[in-house]
């Protein structure tokens, strides 16, 4: 006869899915270990499948155990979703969303997205987040975020996709090197005019497939670059190139906005264009969820 699983049960997993050592997580549950043990033995035998490994060494998941560890924390966080949004509703607020965003959504249609919301639902509780594209799609994914703004090349499976801007890209450099490149006799401007250069790129934690498409570029041009410095954040980058550390290749809409002694130069001509995209996951029940779509359509139909 299977015990019946209780919610008790689930969070003793998940504490013990986290530490994998059963002392560390009955201290944390501040229940004592046989307990602990007895409570993770109820459940192996009511799900009749083995939850963990163990020996006087070592605990691990078993391939049950990684799964259902996914699971507990997906029902745990849309848990912790529902009790935020009950208490925004007993503040008078509509609900609260979780945006996350890189840089460039800033100088293009969030704000104007921001305001419309605030209009429409003046006591919206808005939460807004600076984060990679990878953090994104995994918060997303976990819904500890309800949207994300980042760049995508191709859908990501389970979320679903709005484009948003499709754009080219500029090639950031100091003021000096600018005049350099405007003497030159050619007529029109050859990245491997500057493959010499050292170059400040995004890096792969920023987005993989993003790093991806912009080493397409170098491929392109027969060079390999030498890239001196990575970052995730695009002011980061900025503040290099005025400093003469680098040059760098960005999206043309990231510049707006920033007061910057930096140049750019069109790079309009190339093949290579990136997609700002909003992104969310469809299983995700948060009643500002198709508010904010709404008001979207307006801003960029689709």
């Amino acid at each position: 006869m299977g015990y019946p699983i209780e919610l008790r049960h689930l969070q003793y997993f998940k504490v013990l899915a986290e530490e994998l050592h059963f002392r560390k997580a009955a201290e944390r549950l501040f229940i004592a270990q046989p307990g602990l043990t007895r409570q993770i033995k109820q459940m192996e035998e009511s799900y009749k499948v083995r939850l963990f490994e163990r020996n006087n060494r070592s605990v691990k998941l078993t391939p049950a155990g990684m799964y259902l560890k996914s699971e507990v924390e997906l029902l745990f966080n849309r848990l912790a979703n529902i009790s935020y949004q009950l208490e925004k509703i007993g503040e008078g607020k509509i609900t609260s969303l979780k945006l996350g965003f890189i840089g460039s959504a800033v100088q293009t249609v969030l704000p104007t997205l921001l305001k419309e919301l605030k209009a429409k639902q003046p006591l919206i509780d808005i939460a807004l987040n600076e984060l990679s594209n990878e953090i994104q799609l995994d918060y997303l994914r976990q819904e500890k975020l309800d949207f994300g703004f980042l760049r995508l090349i191709t859908p990501i499976e389970g979320l679903q996709t709005i484009p948003i801007a499709t754009e080219h890209f500029v090639l950031a450099v100091p003021k000096s090197l600018k005049l350099k490149i405007e003497t030159q006799k050619e007529p029109t401007f050859d990245l491997r005019s500057v493959k010499e250069e050292n170059f400040i790129l995004f890096s792969k934690d920023y987005s993989n497939n993003y790093y991806d498409l912009v080493m397409s570029i170098f491929r392109d041009h027969d060079f390999v670059p030498n890239v001196t410095l990575r970052t995730v954040n695009a002011l980061s980058i900025f503040n290099l190139v005025e400093q003469g550390l680098g040059i760098a290749i960005v999206p043309a809409s990231l510049p707006l906005g920033y007061a910057i002694e930096v140049d750019f130069i069109s790079l309009a001509y190339l093949p290579q264009r990136t997609t700002l995209s909003l992104v969310w996951n469809a299983e995700n029940r948060n009643p500002g969820v198709p508010l904010l779509l709404e008001i979207l359509k307006k801003i960029v139909p689709y």
